[in-house]
């Protein structure tokens, strides 16, 4: 996963944040782009399939191989008290693979987690607020 143009993002959005303080909202296309690679789509399906599709998708963010993945994903600033406590939950149960990523201050993947659906469901449906701990009950795809 070593691709120039994420990179480049990545180093402008640091860039950014250490001018003005707050980086660019980039977690979210970092994130599926990186949970694209991690299950192994090739960058250039990847791209393709996303040519049509807008910062805003109901259900799935991308489809591999007849399975549609949704991410979520944190990174703290690196700030006094900015780790992470609370990890985002599902909206909506239209995919059949979720992957939360946890990111260090540069984007960096420190921990990637797999969840199917069902179990899911069973696991988190009627919780509230979930933390990293949860996440990490799933099937490990990366862990630095």
């Amino acid at each position: 996963m070593n691709d120039m143009l994420r990179d480049e993002l990545v180093k402008i959005a640091l860039q950014w944040q250490a001018k003005y303080g707050v980086a660019p909202q980039i977690t979210t296309v970092v994130s599926e782009y990186d949970a694209a690679m991690l299950v192994g789509m090739p960058e250039n399906d990847y791209s393709e399939y996303m040519q049509d599709k807008t910062a805003v998708n109901k259900g799935s963010d991308f489809v591999f191989n007849h399975t549609r993945y949704q991410v979520k994903a944190n990174r703290p600033s690196g700030k006094p008290g900015s780790f992470v406590t609370m990890v985002p939950k599902a909206s909506n149960y239209e995919w059949d693979k979720l992957i939360w990523i946890l990111y260090d201050k540069n984007y960096v993947i420190q921990e990637a987690w797999e969840w199917c659906r069902e179990e899911y469901i069973l696991a988190f449906d009627s919780i509230k607020r979930l933390s990293p701990n949860h996440y990490r009950k799933g099937k490990c795809l990366y862990k630095k």
